[in-house]
């Protein structure tokens, strides 16, 4: 597991106007600056900072066009979250295993 990869996709996406903003490139395909703006109701300068924490975290791409910029998600950089939640998801199962089998051994 890459654990630095990782925490910069949990960084990237624990604000919550990134995520918005992941979540709509995710749903709605690639689109421009202009359409994210209007879309997250914040100003130009706020998605373009937002922009470029998602673009560090390598969760979008962008391309340009003339004058604008154009964005799409890669949901192939969530993985390394995705492996961080599947580690713990089997040692949490496997600890609340042993607390089942324990609560077993003690009813009467």
């Amino acid at each position: 597991m890459k654990l630095v990869n990782a925490n910069y996709v949990f960084r990237a996406l624990a604000d919550p106007t990134r995520r918005a903003i992941f979540e709509q490139l995710t749903r709605q395909g690639e689109q421009t600056v202009h359409a994210l703006t209007h879309y997250a109701g914040v100003s130009q300068p706020a998605v373009s900072k937002h922009l470029t924490v998602l673009k560090r975290a390598k969760l979008v791409q962008h391309r340009r066009e003339g004058r604008e910029t154009h964005y799409r998600a890669q949901p192939d950089a969530l993985a390394p979250m995705v492996d961080w939640l599947r580690h713990y998801g089997a040692f949490w199962r496997d600890r609340f295993d042993r607390l089942e089998t324990l609560l077993e051994r003690m009813e009467p």
